[in-house]
């Protein structure tokens, strides 16, 4: 959308928009979401679909405190919480008659949105259901359904078990398992989406961080972040069901952060770049420009010296693995 073209939603719209880092004009890559959708499904992008990434993508409307309700009824415009969903797209697109692809999730993450090819948005619960004919029309919906939930408490059941669990079951370590890295790490990497050579565009992140964060990036980051990015092990309950510590290796969620990243790196003594976060996101990972990663939240620990050293971390058994 052109910065001089009127949007037709409402006040009420446009500020929890605005709140949630939206400006008039603002457009940013999307090649890392397609790159990894591609990588993770069989997901193929229209213009529709990168028109409104370009301009909302990364957004999370919170719109009121961020209280237990309000956050978790938050709409977040991230196409990645489909990675792996393309049969449920496919079941979506089936029911709405046109091809969607993902833009993001609404109701604590049990509702995927789509976009048609003409720009109808769509929202998939129980059943697929049209939001509007147009993206204006339909964050409007979107910012009252939400206002509404936040109101009345009412919130819809989580998703089923993430994707992460199924491959593991069948996922096979690399033959180089036990050099690089120990094979427990090679196997939970490669059930996360990492493989060999993996190598994302990383301009979708930089470019949103340094718009809404002022961080700037270096090479060390970058190179980490086009092998390891959006790789991480998602929470499943039982916490006692859990063989490895649950993290997700996405710089994004560092967003409206930098103060406590800079805190971090003042206290470790380095710039430090954001990664992810660890803990249940109780905790950020960050990465200083000699390759060193840190963590922490009111204080800061090196975690390791090196990237494949904390990825060895990470993905270290907390408990016994069932084979």
């Amino acid at each position: 959308m052109s910065p001089d073209q009127m949007q037709h939603w409402s006040a009420e719209t446009d500020g929890v928009l605005r709140r949630a880092g939206w400006r008039p004009g603002r457009s940013v890559p999307t090649e890392a979401w397609e790159w990894i959708l591609r990588e993770r499904g069989t997901f193929v992008p229209h213009e529709a679909a990168r028109r409104f990434l370009s301009e909302f993508g990364g957004l999370i409307t919170y719109g009121w405190p961020a209280d237990p309700v309000t956050t978790r009824s938050a709409v977040r415009f991230d196409p990645l919480q489909a990675e792996w969903e393309d049969e449920t797209f496919a079941r979506m697109s089936r029911d709405a008659g046109t091809p969607l692809y993902p833009v993001g999730t609404a109701d604590e993450g049990s509702s995927h949105l789509g976009i048609a090819q003409d720009g109808a948005l769509y929202i998939a619960r129980d059943r697929v259901e049209l939001l509007a004919k147009t993206p204006d029309q339909a964050l409007d919906r979107l910012v009252s359904t939400q206002s509404a939930s936040a109101t009345s408490g009412v919130l819809h059941a989580p998703v089923g078990t993430h994707a992460f669990w199924r491959r593991l079951d069948v996922v096979e370590t690399g033959d180089d398992a036990g050099r690089r890295w120990p094979a427990d790490t090679d196997r939970v990497l490669r059930a996360a989406g990492w493989a060999p050579g993996r190598s994302i565009p990383t301009g979708t992140w930089e470019n949103i961080l340094l718009q809404t964060g002022e961080y700037e990036i270096h090479d060390a980051a970058r190179r980490f972040l086009a092998e390891f990015g959006y790789v991480g092990v998602p929470f499943r309950a039982p916490l006692d069901s859990m063989p490895w510590a649950e993290f997700r290796l996405d710089p994004l969620l560092a967003m409206w952060d930098a103060e406590i990243l800079d805190d971090l790196g003042e206290q470790a003594g380095a710039d430090l770049y954001p990664l992810g976060m660890i803990d249940r996101r109780n905790q950020y990972v960050a990465m200083a420009e000699d390759g060193a990663v840190y963590a922490g939240m009111d204080s800061v620990r090196l975690l390791a010296s090196t990237p494949d050293e904390a990825l060895g971390k990470l993905t270290r058994p907390i408990r016994q693995v069932d084979r």
